[in-house]
């Protein structure tokens, strides 16, 4: 049975020593040389510190190519012309899935072509050296941002190299992304991980901890979203990380974004260990775009206002050319530009909304309820349970294609184009929050004159990026109807 108890250093150890066997390039860690070589970096370069002491929202867009010198300039571009104040490292889908050989091809062919035939940066193929390399030719704190269920190789590799701060968790990085990963495979996995993170803490080099806000990207429920990142962070904080960011994808909604930031931070505060340091990180929207880049510029303003308003510790940013799908530097560039003018302009302005308190409580009390029945079907183990809740369908991401997900939960928009849930499944929530989401997407309903299904949500999914927030049917766009919570 999995348990959250911290892995011994003989497991971590023994865990190393196997994967050693999955890659030749992991034959170059060694911790000890590892962490004098943290120390020679300088403090601009220490992730956490950077991020912990900054004074306005930090910004960092996503990037990944296949070739060394290509990410080198990629980033470098990011930060000269765009401004970035993080880096990403973006890592290539084959990595993700632990198939280094397929990775290992596609880079040779990269470098024998000149086109970039991965859709990221293999690091674990690159090894330590060109993971050092990248760390030492670029002028900001670089991130591993990925994707993998899996990533204790990637882990070893990247720790060692120099990265200071990672991407993911056993939750975010596998029920949104795969289908027959289990998850108590998973937590053990990325115990390793974390365990690995908190033993560089101790000897001096703090690893940032990032788990994946966003999960599907798709009208997530804050309550839901929220309840995974606490966990998460516990899980975290368990082996040891005392760095922790805790993220959340915007749905578009100013009062609930603004809303579900602050409980993001507040639950964070309440439910981690005094010793552990929590940061927040909005994700600008991770759905659909416009085609149009005028209109996809829109969007992101709006991601910028938000943070304004909210102050997250950081902003993963969007580009112009998210319809397209990998943007160029320039629109990258370009996304980060956007983004700081709005948030700069804003944070001299004291912006005062009504709602944001009501809605903010709101989410907190859902959240509570689903870490509470959590911490319960666990008897206090937050592992064991996670899992049960998963498997009774108590605990539930909407859209994902996890066989250890019940996938019963819907979400939809109210008049107000908050996110509200439409079908429950057995997502641990009381009656009485079940009963006013219910009554807002009845109010809804009939202001659209049509009954609460799911062509609502299917509708709401496609919204903005046909120019509008809410899916109305007939694309009009009634006044809100206003009101608390």
């Amino acid at each position: 049975m999995t348990r959250d108890k911290r892995l011994p250093e003989s497991e971590l150890q023994r865990i190393a020593s196997d994967l050693r066997d999955d890659w030749p390039t992991a034959e170059a860690v060694e911790f000890t040389e590892a962490v004098e070589y943290h120390g020679t970096l300088p403090a601009e370069k220490r992730f956490a510190e950077v991020l912990e002491t900054a004074d306005r929202p930090l910004l960092q867009p996503r990037a990944g190519v296949p070739r060394l010198r290509d990410q080198i300039e990629l980033l470098e571009g990011l930060r000269t012309e765009g401004g970035a104040d993080l880096l990403p490292t973006t890592i290539d889908s084959y990595t993700r899935d632990n198939e280094y050989a397929k990775a290992q091809e596609g880079l040779e062919e990269a470098r024998e072509t000149g086109e970039d035939t991965l859709n990221g940066f293999p690091a674990v193929n690159h090894g330590v050296d060109g993971c050092r390399e990248l760390i030492e030719s670029v002028g900001a704190p670089v991130e591993v941002r990925h994707g993998t269920p899996d990533a204790r190789l990637l882990a070893m590799i990247t720790f060692a190299g120099g990265f200071q701060s990672f991407e993911g968790g056993p939750i975010s990085y596998n029920i949104p992304y795969t289908k027959r990963r289990d998850l108590a495979q998973t937590i053990e996995q990325w115990q390793f991980v974390d365990r690995l993170a908190g033993l560089y803490t101790e000897f001096g080099v703090t690893i940032n901890r990032e788990p994946f806000g966003p999960l599907t990207g798709t009208l997530v429920p804050p309550c839901i979203a929220i309840a995974v990142m606490v966990v998460e962070g516990l899980l975290s904080a368990t082996q040891g990380v005392k760095s922790l960011t805790l993220g959340y994808g915007q749905v578009g909604t100013l009062v609930q974004d603004v809303a579900a930031l602050r409980a993001l931070q507040s639950l964070g505060d309440e439910y981690l260990p005094d010793d552990v340091t929590v940061t927040t990180v909005f994700h600008e929207w991770m759905g659909g775009f416009p085609p149009d880049e005028a209109r996809a510029n829109g969007v992101i303003g709006l991601g910028g206002a938000t943070a304004a308003i909210a102050k997250p510790d950081k902003v993963i940013t969007k580009s112009p050319q998210e319809f397209r799908g990998v943007p160029t530097m320039e629109a990258n560039a370009a996304g980060l530009r956007t983004t700081r003018q709005l948030i700069d302009m804003l944070l001299e302005q004291d912006v005062q909304i009504d709602g944001i308190d009501a809605e903010q409580e709101f989410i907190e009390r859902s959240t509570r309820a689903l870490l509470d029945t959590i911490l319960e079907r666990g008897e206090g183990d937050v592992a064991r349970g996670t899992i049960r809740a998963f498997e009774t369908g108590e605990f539930d991401v909407p859209f994902a294609p996890s066989e250890s997900a019940a996938g019963q939960v819907l979400p939809a928009r109210d008049d107000d184009g908050r996110v509200r849930i439409l079908e429950f499944g057995d997502l641990a929530l009381p009656d009485e929050i079940r009963e006013i989401h219910r009554t807002k997407l009845d109010t809804r309903a009939e202001t659209e004159g049509r009954e609460p299904s799911f062509k609502m949500v299917a509708d709401d999914v496609d919204a903005i990026s046909e120019g509008r927030l809410i899916g109305r049917p007939d694309g009009s766009n009634p006044a809100p109807s206003g009101g608390d919570d």
